[in-house]
């Protein structure tokens, strides 16, 4: 029995599953940066860590090629860092 695409998840963090990256890269889109902006896999709380290996391995695969030949998505750091002791609820009382 086969795995079902649309249940198998691929980006904990956004949610996207096998299906979504599938369709996208039937659709021809074999660039990480637009896949991760049509998707937003990759976007989440881990930026990538968990699924960015998986999407290029498929991007590979569907270009034929070796993963290290596929482009990387690009890193966006934070505009402007936050000390973490701004994030304390003793902060957001002092009002």
């Amino acid at each position: 029995m086969k795995d079902n695409p649309e249940k198998i998840i691929v980006c904990r963090c956004a949610d996207v599953t096998l299906k979504e990256i599938e369709d996208l890269l039937n659709q021809g889109i074999v660039d990480m940066d637009d896949i991760k902006r049509l998707s937003r896999a990759g976007m989440g709380q881990c930026q990538g860590k968990t699924c960015r290996n998986l999407i290029m391995g498929m991007v590979a695969g569907k270009m034929n090629i070796t993963v290290d030949k596929v482009k990387e998505s690009r890193y966006r750091p934070p505009a402007v860092a936050i000390p973490l002791d701004l994030l304390t609820e003793e902060n957001f009382n002092e009002e």
